[in-house]
């Protein structure tokens, strides 16, 4: 596997561009002030007056609306979100995208489900970073970046590799690191990895046993501060060295106890799980579940989000984090912003 850094990209051939970047949400907040920042030229393409307009006029970018931002522009990142994107790019992409221009995405999902069936004259690349926008801000605010993945779905010009290095180079990614793959190795393993483990599996795990200990009697505030509140110390050790540096930071009697309890609590049925929610990836059932969800309005999606403002372990997290003061100075997330 080759990684590419800084050495191996020329950032003068994404300053050379004109680019638009669609959307200005957790990831187009990052991407367009980070190649702002890089010296690239850049125009986000917004609803006229949405809600996102004034902070890209307060972040002293180009704003345009989407078919003015797409018609002056070299390379159109889009980065909406996925359900979002096949009608904007009918409606306002495709007719407005100029021969030759290069097509890019943070994730393969339109691209690889088939929503988006780009024009053959395009380069069509993807550039993503492996983590959340405002990471990615912030880290390349810090002066690094977070590493990321490119992939080429069409090579018209056959300079579009060196076209996805340029713009990873532009938004921090060639400090971190970047690797080369395609649109359905990224798509199928990243919706995985979001489903099975990061936010379905860590979620769940969350939940359970917060309600197992206050179900037993124990205060609410203690089954938090152990099912949520430490787990970001455990997760911080196993970013900064693996799994092998969270044991030895940890106690030999937690350590224990993970070898003990651990199989017992993910075991052969979670993982049986596991490979059912990959399969439903991979034969794109779930992509059809969702782009029926995003169709009729999020019906599901609304009543869990209510279910899940309304759970103990947010009613009392939300109480305790307001005794930590330190949290809300340092949030990566500011809506107001971004």
């Amino acid at each position: 596997m080759k990684v590419y850094y800084d050495k191996d990209a020329d950032l003068s051939i994404v300053r050379g561009m004109n680019v638009a970047i669609i959307g200005y949400g957790s990831q187009g907040h990052a991407h367009a002030q980070n190649l702002t920042d890089s010296g690239v030229n850049v125009t986000v393409g917004l609803r006229k007056n949405g809600a996102s307009w004034s902070k890209v006029e307060a972040a002293g970018i180009k704003v345009a609306e989407v078919d003015a931002a797409v018609k002056g522009a070299d390379l159109v990142m889009i980065l909406l979100p996925d359900e979002n994107i096949p009608e904007v790019y009918a409606n306002n992409i495709a007719p407005n995208i100029k021969q030759g221009a290069t097509l890019a995405f943070a994730h393969g999902f339109n691209i690889h489900y088939n929503q988006v069936i780009p024009r053959a004259d395009l380069d069509v690349i993807m550039v993503a970073p492996k983590g959340p926008g405002h990471t990615v801000r912030s880290e390349y605010l810090k002066g690094g970046g977070v590493p990321s993945l490119i992939a080429l779905h069409q090579d018209a010009s056959g300079n579009a590799k060196q076209v996805a290095l340029s713009y990873a180079a532009a938004n921090g990614g060639t400090k971190g690191g970047v690797i080369e793959t395609n649109f359905r190795e990224e798509t199928e393993t990243d919706l995985f990895g979001e489903q099975a483990v990061l936010c379905g599996g860590a979620v769940e795990l969350v939940k359970m046993g917060f309600e197992t200990l206050t179900e037993a009697g124990y205060a609410p505030e203690m089954a938090y501060f152990e099912c949520l509140h430490e787990l970001k110390l455990i997760v911080d050790l196993m970013y900064e060295g693996g799994i092998a540096t969270m044991n030895y930071s940890i106690s030999n009697n937690a350590e224990y106890g993970e070898y003990v309890t651990g199989p017992e609590v993910i075991n052969e049925q979670s993982r049986e799980a596991m490979r059912n929610a990959l399969k439903r990836i991979q034969t794109g059932e779930y992509a059809k579940m969702f782009i029926l969800e995003g169709k009729t309005n999020y019906p599901s999606m609304t009543a869990r989000r209510r279910l899940n403002a309304a759970h103990p372990v947010e009613i009392v997290g939300a109480q305790l984090r307001g005794m930590m003061p330190w949290i809300s100075k340092n949030k990566l997330v500011d809506q107001s912003k971004n």
